[in-house]
């Protein structure tokens, strides 16, 4: 069963930076899922943050956090991060990580529903 724990979340002033940290673990191959951040704020739809190919080879960002947000993943040691930088309140949200081995090809997914495994999620507050 693959298992997804994010971690690194915190509270911070506006302007300030994070990353978080999603480890898979339960299955080998950490190179055959593509993986992504979502985040969903209160009262809020679930949002497509970033994504990542199997290989890095080509990555997405939602148009928010284009040019504050890096998403990277070490396939030798089953991660995937998320740098933020220069936070805004409006970044306030659950995070979440999420993997799906569907399709083939240096691709990745915007979508929610084609994720197949999610991680719990880690608080991210930011205080204006």
């Amino acid at each position: 069963q693959v298992q997804l724990v994010e971690s690194g979340g915190g509270w911070v002033q506006a302007g300030e930076s994070l990353t978080l940290s999603c480890a898979l673990s339960g299955r080998p191959f950490f190179g055959s899922y593509v993986m992504g951040w979502f985040r969903q704020a209160p009262g809020k739809e679930r949002e497509f943050v970033s994504a990542i190919s199997r290989t890095a080879g080509k990555i997405g960002y939602s148009d928010s956090v284009k040019g504050r947000f890096t998403i990277s993943r070490d396939n030798d040691k089953n991660m995937v991060y998320l740098q933020m930088t220069n936070l805004k309140a409006e970044d306030t949200a659950v995070y979440y990580c999420a993997a799906t081995q569907r399709g083939g090809g240096g691709f990745y997914y915007i979508r929610d529903y084609e994720y197949d495994y999610w991680g719990q999620g880690t608080q991210v507050t930011v205080s204006s």
